[in-house]
């Protein structure tokens, strides 16, 4: 059995999505370049050889029969006790995780990040595997150093969040990165006990920018409608 295959076997690709979006209603089943918002990471996901099963945790019927119509399992409906705006994400996940026990590896995808493809998926999961840690999780370039930020003090005044640094220059500063929401990967033992994607040895796998949009927002959408027009410009041999 080549290496594979032998990681594909239970591994989980959860897929959660929920009604009842207040930043942009039905923002899992709008059309984003010519298909369903979710039909993008069901499909990046059926195509991820690492992947086992890939299965939707929704309590919309809309997002289900979507979800189904693209090859997605939906073996149960969601409760409404994860489905409202106080359920949290591990608790979704623990869901899942108690209806298939054999699950080794759980890899988490939000359908907010279209423009994630199954080369990420690919290269995510191999990246994890090799590096024989419990979690892994997606960043991207911060697009603004946070060396250069300041919070505001109750007497109006800028207070550094450089901790203290004495740079004068961008070129100075250490490259920063931030969550971008595409992938989560964990080892679900580890995960069950911890129950977070996210500790002190969780390992980081970039992806650029031009991928890394998350959707929450009608800009948001807009914007990766912009990036998916310039993505589709480029041949694919230079993506």
């Amino acid at each position: 059995m080549n290496r594979i295959c032998e990681s594909r076997l239970g591994t989980l690709a959860l897929i959660p999505a929920r009604g009842g979006s207040k930043g942009l209603p039905g923002k899992n089943i709008r059309n984003f370049g010519g298909k369903p918002l979710i039909a993008w990471t069901i499909e990046a996901a059926l195509a991820c050889s690492y992947v086992e099963r890939v299965i939707l945790s929704s309590d919309d019927e809309e997002i289900i029969s979507v979800a189904r119509k693209y090859g997605c399992e939906v073996p149960f409906k969601r409760e409404a006790s994860l489905s409202g705006d106080t359920a949290s994400t591990v608790d979704v996940v623990i869901d899942a995780l108690e209806r298939y026990p054999e699950t080794k590896t759980i890899i988490l995808l939000q359908p907010t990040s279209p423009l994630r493809n199954s080369d990420d998926l690919q290269n995510a999961l191999s990246f994890y595997f090799d590096s024989g840690a419990k979690s892994c999780v997606s960043v991207c370039e911060a697009a603004q150093s946070p060396y250069w930020m300041f919070s505001i003090s109750e007497q109006r005044k800028l207070v550094s969040l450089n901790m203290g640094r004495e740079v004068h220059r961008r070129q100075e500063l250490e490259q920063a990165y931030a969550l971008n929401g595409a992938i989560y990967i964990a080892d679900v033992e580890w995960f069950r006990n911890i129950r977070t994607f996210i500790d002190a040895n969780t390992i980081a796998f970039v992806m650029p920018q031009s991928r890394s949009v998350d959707i929450d927002t009608l800009d948001d959408f807009e914007y990766a409608e912009f990036l998916l027009k310039k993505l589709r410009a480029i041949p694919k041999s230079q993506i």
